[in-house]
């Protein structure tokens, strides 16, 4: 007879209201002890809010919170942890001038005025143990890793024994390395009867690691079941209410045959060498790799971050310089970067400033000042061109979920009328829906004529888009396959450092 445990958190009919916004509706999920259980969504979905709920930062509008089988009133985040229930996010809150073991501890409140140090020390060692690593815990905060700064922040949260671990977005940010490593640490939990929510828009991570899965939509709770029961193609049509048919088809090519760009031997001391291509009007080129293969730093070079030491580069069969990013935007060229909120927006400033940030000049009349008429409407028509989905273009793009930024920083660059577009992990963070139609954006892009270069390491992505994939590794150039020949095994096979002929 199979036993039926009591959740370890549990939420009854909860909803909650933002002025006449309702972000959640009628929420009833129970989350089971030594379970990792998956949340997935659209971005707008709830899942934020629903953490906040269970974290206390939110109270809700309606229904009840249950710990341990008892309803209870979280009042903020350290009422919640002290009921159990922690919150790991994408990017740590770990304290860079404290070290590992005084930030484990920072949360502990002590009423001794003296610190035994040597037991901090230990406690730490043993905390980290736990999750199956290796890390000094003498060690300052702001030489961590990402993966390392979250791995002191579960142990902060294992220091406070915890029930219940609610990890958002944790792989975001990591190398493919670093996030095997961080599924490891959660087995680890869910071995030592900690319940795992895992919220990820990452699917291949959520079937490699849930026990059962629930969907949230429109803030409402679509289903929950277990992952063994569920495929692909239904969590999408289950996320986004439609078949997941729509998605990630290889459109037809508008490549022709006038070359666009072109690069011969082109390299970077220490960096890349010897990478030659050539791009096509109306062609989408993906650069295809595993992290360290240094796609980007290829894609900074075309655009004069960090120019190319030595190879040619030509447009138009010009040969040209590029220099600076100035000299890179004349010649048509745009790139939208992988780090949209330290490189690519002002995430205080509104969408229409964001708009016209590379392209100021366009709107400034002979006075120097912006034609705020003009530089409004052509916020707007990007806001209605690209389906950015908010009520008008004054919001600080911050207030934005990660797909509407994405599209406002595809508005600033396609201001530019680029003829060359440089794609660096357009769709890193954000929901499959926004996905879909960044992918539909990029094949309008193309259609129109400009030449598309996408570098991704999402090789569903790579496949549905590439009209032509480059595989790079460790800076060289490994092989460029067509897009009806590539298949992820092959691509996969060059990224790890087999020939063309091995694969072959």
């Amino acid at each position: 007879m199979t036993e039926i445990l009591a959740p370890a958190l549990e939420l009854r009919n909860v909803s909650k209201s933002f002025g006449i916004t309702d972000a959640l509706k009628d929420i009833s999920l129970g989350l089971l002890p030594g379970e990792i259980h998956a949340i997935v969504g659209e971005n707008g979905a709830g899942k934020s809010t629903l953490i906040k709920i269970m974290t206390g930062v939110h109270q809700p509008s309606a229904g009840e919170v249950v710990v341990g089988g008892k309803p209870v009133v979280l009042r903020g985040t350290r009422d919640a942890q002290l009921h159990g229930v922690a919150a790991v996010y994408q990017e740590p809150m770990v304290f860079p001038d404290l070290g590992v073991a005084e930030n484990i501890f920072i949360s502990q409140r002590n009423a001794g005025l003296l610190v035994d140090w040597k037991r901090i020390r230990e406690q730490a060692r043993a905390l980290i143990a736990r999750l199956g690593i290796t890390l000094d815990v003498d060690r300052t905060a702001a030489g961590l890793t990402l993966a390392e700064q979250q791995t002191v922040e579960i142990a902060r949260a294992l220091s406070l024994d915890v029930k219940v671990l609610i990890m958002d977005e944790p792989t975001a940010s990591l190398s493919a390395h670093e996030a095997d490593r961080l599924l490891q640490t959660a087995r680890a939990l869910k071995a030592q009867g900690v319940t795992v929510v895992y919220i990820s828009h990452r699917l291949e991570e959520v079937f490699e690691i849930a026990d059962r899965v629930t969907v949230l939509r429109d803030g409402r709770h679509i289903t929950t079941q277990p992952i063994a029961d569920v495929n692909r193609d239904g969590l999408i049509a289950a996320m986004v209410g439609r078949s997941a048919d729509v998605f990630f088809s290889r459109a037809i090519s508008s490549a022709t045959d006038r070359s666009v760009l072109k690069v011969n031997g082109l390299s970077l001391d220490g960096v890349f060498s010897d990478i030659n291509f050539d791009v096509h009007a109306g062609e989408v080129l993906c650069l295809a790799g595993l992290v360290g293969a240094r796609r980007t730093d290829v894609g900074l070079a075309l655009f004069g971050v960090a120019p190319a030491s030595a190879g040619e580069i030509l447009i138009d069969g010009q040969p040209v310089r590029i220099t600076s990013p100035q000299r890179a935007m004349k010649l048509g060229i745009a790139y939208v970067s992988e780090d949209r909120r330290k490189l690519g927006l002002a995430m205080n400033m509104p969408i229409v400033s964001n708009a016209s940030l590379a392209t100021l000049n366009k709107y400034l009349n002979r006075f120097g000042l912006i034609r705020r008429s003009n530089e409004r409407a052509m916020a707007e028509s990007y806001r209605a061109r690209l389906n950015i989905r908010t009520p008008n273009v004054d919001i600080a793009v911050g207030t934005l979920s990660g797909g509407n930024q994405q599209k406002v920083m595809l508005a600033k660059w396609l201001n530019l009328a680029p003829r060359i577009l440089i794609l660096d992990e357009p769709t890193r963070g954000i929901d499959v829906g926004a996905k879909a139609e960044v992918h539909s954006i990029i094949h309008e892009l193309a259609k129109s004529g400009v030449a598309v270069i996408v570098i991704s390491s999402d090789l569903p992505e790579v496949l549905a888009l590439a009209d032509r994939i480059l595989v790079m590794r460790e800076g060289r150039q490994m092989d460029v396959f067509s897009g009806e020949e590539a298949t992820q095994a092959n691509v996969m096979q060059l990224a790890t450092g087999q020939t063309r002929k091995e694969v072959a």
